[in-house]
């Protein structure tokens, strides 16, 4: 589902955000990314999620090398992608509605069936009642459950998230790991970065431990 193979990632003027990366994530897998702040993480993610291509080496994703991915395709790839933030990225002047309809809106689906699977959506992770609010007006788990049914709404094969629960208190974290943990239960492959190495040994799903760009550990 997911392949690294000898992945190398520099930035201009910068170190190398990973180096020598090779990995496997298999489908329907839930594993989560370990690691210090700058071990490469969110740039693993991002190379997942093609906002980012590798310096070297090979990303393949659903059996697509992402070197081969055009600009103008890119919009078509990352429909089959999930992507939740830690920090939301909601757009405030909009209702939750529209929050999560947008990658709907993208892909060009009708507005009865936009409707349709926003309703689902905000159902799965118990928002349904409240798509008439404003971000503004949810509390901070609220908003990160938007992010994941904007991220699970176009029905992704592939979820990735970047710290999902860094901004919540320890309490709200497990409601929110467990809610990626039911769409995990239906198929979906998830890979969850996290510094929160409680919780994660808690789930005990598979850890992929980065040090300095380079996979230390996993299991």
């Amino acid at each position: 589902m997911i392949r690294f193979e000898h992945v190398f990632k520099r930035y201009p003027g910068s170190h190398e955000a990973l180096s020598d990366l090779s990995l496997h994530v298999r489908a329907g897998e839930m594993s989560f990314l370990t690691g210090h702040s700058g071990a490469g993480k969110s740039t693993l993610l991002k190379l997942i999620a093609l906002i980012e291509r590798p310096t070297r080496g090979q990303v393949i994703v659903n059996g697509q090398n992402t070197a081969r991915v055009s600009r103008r395709k890119i919009p078509a790839y990352r429909r089959r992608i999930g992507m939740v933030f830690q920090d939301h990225k909601q757009l405030q002047d909009r209702t939750v509605f529209d929050n999560v309809s947008l990658p709907l809106l993208v892909a060009g689906i009708g507005h009865r069936e936009a409707g349709r699977r926003v309703r689902a959506a905000l159902d799965q992770v118990g928002l349904l009642g409240k798509e008439k609010l404003a971000p503004v007006q949810l509390s901070t788990g609220e908003q990160q459950r938007v992010g994941i049914a904007r991220a699970v709404v176009s029905k992704p094969d592939i979820l990735i998230a970047d710290e999902p629960t860094g901004n919540l208190d320890p309490d709200l974290s497990v409601e929110i790991m467990e809610l990626f943990q039911r769409f995990n239960e239906v198929g979906v492959t998830i890979v969850i970065a996290s510094h929160d190495h409680q919780l994660v040994e808690r789930l005990g799903m598979r850890r992929l431990e980065l040090e300095h760009g380079r996979l230390a550990a996993g299991y």
